[in-house]
């Protein structure tokens, strides 16, 4: 394991880069955002590649903010209706930054921010940062951390960690773009998606869920066996599972050209499955170039009751993890 420095922002604060590597995986993770840069992994012949979609310098991610590429995202991940939400009989306002709505944190997200890094043991290391309180409009001091992983086998593990000293809302999840024939091979549709959940929660025309689970039986969102995936899709799955205590094995994605497979294991209830259609033409990767496999809570539910709340309370601990597994077949 070591670090380096990759760039250095407008106001001078350096970004250093981590790099992980064990189990015949490498991956580098920046200081600016939690950012997964890259993971080399091998196919079924051991032919390694990167498939995790990203830039080679800072400047990329500064220009192109908008995709998360990679990002820590925080504190709420996905879509809050109206950028407002009402937590014990108070209205807290957030930056509407997706139509109407409050997306991945707001304008200035944990996805923007450089945190502060440390080893964690010979193979990990551990991102941990402040958010203040009314940072994008959000209650409560929220002290956070991050930690990346490789374990024996080569698989990522992110785990994440927060308190707060006022109610809050948290909702972490990583937003790393997986193309397995490698980054910027094309489109990634085509790659054979395999999700356990037989609902999901349908959403309205600016993302919203409505708060009905839908069956996916019969329909295109069926990935309960593993098929091709195709465009259009951006929605979250209610893994059947629930939330668990330790991770649980509920996705997997294979580009059947290599053989290389993702594997994803989570404690979370949730999974975002995103084909990333909109990239735009100055970007580097084609309109689904890259898919996003984003472990959560569910969007909206500061206003879904009869969603898994994601209510933080002074000493309690968010607490998830998340491990993403990789395989050649």
């Amino acid at each position: 394991m070591r670090s380096e420095l990759f760039g250095t922002l407008p106001d001078g604060t350096p970004v250093h880069r981590w790099t992980l590597e064990r189990g015949g995986v490498r991956v580098r993770v920046l200081t600016y955002g939690g950012i997964v840069q890259s993971a080399e992994v091998p196919d079924r012949s051991g032919r390694v590649a990167q498939v995790a979609l990203g830039f080679e310098g800072l400047q990329g991610y500064l220009a192109h903010p908008g995709p998360y590429f990679g990002a820590l995202v925080g504190r709420y991940a996905n879509r809050i209706a109206g950028g407002a939400f009402a937590l014990d009989g108070r209205t807290y306002r957030l930056a509407r930054n997706n139509g109407p709505n409050a997306l991945h944190g707001g304008e200035r997200g944990f996805d923007k921010h450089v945190w502060d890094a440390e080893p964690d043991g010979a193979h990990g290391v551990r991102l941990s940062r402040v958010s203040p309180d009314g940072e994008e409009g959000y209650p409560g001091r929220l002290a956070v951390a991050v930690t990346y992983s490789l374990d024996g086998a080569g698989a990522l593990r992110i785990a994440y960690e927060a308190t707060t000293d006022a109610p809050t809302v948290v909702n972490l999840t990583n937003h790393t773009y997986w193309n397995l024939a490698g980054a910027g091979a094309g489109s990634a549709l085509g790659h054979e998606v395999r999700i356990a959940a037989s609902r999901l929660t349908p959403v309205d025309g600016s993302g919203i869920p409505t708060g009905a689970y839908e069956e996916v039986g019969g329909t295109r969102f069926d990935f309960r066996s593993a098929r091709a995936v195709g465009p259009g899709l951006d929605h979250n799955y209610v893994l059947d599972k629930g939330g668990t205590a330790e991770p649980v094995e509920v996705a997997s994605l294979c580009d059947p050209g290599s053989g290389r497979v993702l594997t994803v294991s989570t404690t979370e209830p949730g999974l975002q499955l995103y084909t990333a259609d909109h990239f735009a033409p100055d970007l580097p990767f084609a309109p689904g170039g890259g898919i996003a496999l984003e472990t959560q809570h569910f969007p909206d539910s500061p206003h879904r009751p009869g969603f898994p709340s994601t209510v933080l309370r002074p000493g309690g601990v968010f607490s998830s993890e998340t491990v993403y597994g990789f395989s050649g077949r």
